[in-house]
């Protein structure tokens, strides 16, 4: 079988689409034959060598792809062949509060790697995927869109008349866009691009923002808002970006760090002392959101926004593809 590895060193150009043998599930786990995988941010900062320097090489990346169950090992009840599944990004993490243990079974970053043709994983690891979704579409979900609906749903607590404002237009921030409005919220987005705004608010969002034309685009969020501020942040930039976000969130409001989109920097610790603010770190989810998740998505037939999907033999395509920031939702892969 076909299977991606980083070698040599770091950088897209160290990527080797490789023969190996083919996997056979042993006791408690499940072969999957891949269908369709998707991209993340990490997924591009672990081959760049930024996500973790120290990474051992040769590794298969990519934590987020669907696939069938085309075998079981001994021992396995829940699943069976046949079965169209997902593996969770991380494998350990069923339900409860996160471990440091649970952090170290993610995919793609020193495990297991979804970036291959069939795959290995833990049977309690695995969830069953909407049947209304693509392969592609499906594939979009074990990363980004339990992020967003960790951050938004289990621990924000988002309702009707709620305000949420997401940055960008990368796939935590059109799934937050996304999972906001089915239940009720108003939504604000921002981006560099009067294009994907438009797009973001045909998807649902009440106003845009574009942050390249409105610098303090923190106070803008809270004229719209009648000088109030927004309830939930959805802050996916980092150190960048979270000045803006302390100023735009409400008094007692709620803002999700999710990424480090912007880089690093210093970031004045006062608003959030001074107006009361909870910021939660948000490190995707468990098993258990995935699939509250998954009952909400076939309930409301929501579909992933999908930007383009490459064929699995264009990968370093793809990644530099999320490289150049054009895309608007999630960049997927196919078997052909």
């Amino acid at each position: 079988m076909k299977v991606y590895e980083l070698q040599g060193g770091f950088g897209i150009d160290s990527l080797a689409l490789v023969e190996r043998p083919m996997p056979r599930p042993a006791a408690g786990q499940v072969l999957l034959k891949m269908r369709a995988w998707s991209l993340n941010y990490r997924d591009l900062m672990l081959v760049n060598g930024s996500y973790n320097p120290n990474l051992r090489l040769p590794m298969t990346p990519l934590s987020d792809g669907v696939g069938e169950v085309v075998d079981v090992g001994p021992g396995v009840s829940r699943l069976k062949p046949g079965e169209r599944v997902a593996g969770i990004f991380m494998p350990k993490w069923l339900d409860g509060e996160l471990t440091e243990e649970k952090t170290k079974s993610a995919l793609g970053g020193g495990d297991t790697g979804m970036a291959a043709e069939y795959v290995v994983l833990d049977a309690e690891g695995v969830v069953p995927v909407p049947d209304h979704l693509t392969d592609e579409e499906a594939a979009t979900l074990p990363c980004a869109a339990v992020t967003a609906w960790h951050a938004l749903v289990t621990s924000g607590r988002v309702k009707a008349g709620d305000t949420v404002l997401t940055l960008g237009t990368g796939g935590v921030s059109l799934f937050a866009l996304q999972f906001a409005k089915l239940s009720g919220a108003r939504v604000i987005a921002t981006s560099s691009s009067d294009e994907k705004l438009a797009r973001a608010l045909d998807l649902g969002a009440s106003e845009g923002i574009n942050y390249k034309n409105t610098a303090e685009w923190g106070q803008f969020v809270r004229e719209l808002t009648d000088g109030v501020g927004v309830d939930h942040v959805v802050e996916v930039g980092g150190a960048g970006t979270l000045g803006q976000s302390l100023r735009a969130v409400r008094m007692g409001g709620r803002i999700s760090l999710i990424g480090v989109l912007s880089g690093g920097g210093q970031v004045d610790p006062t608003p959030i002392l001074m107006k009361n603010v909870c910021v939660q770190g948000i490190f995707v989810g468990s098993r258990a959101m995935f699939e509250a998740m998954n009952g909400a998505i076939a309930q409301h037939r929501m579909r992933p926004v999908v930007d383009r999907v490459f064929r699995f033999g264009e990968l370093p395509d793809a990644l530099r593809h999320m490289e150049r920031g054009a895309h608007f939702g999630k960049i997927a892969l196919a078997v052909s």
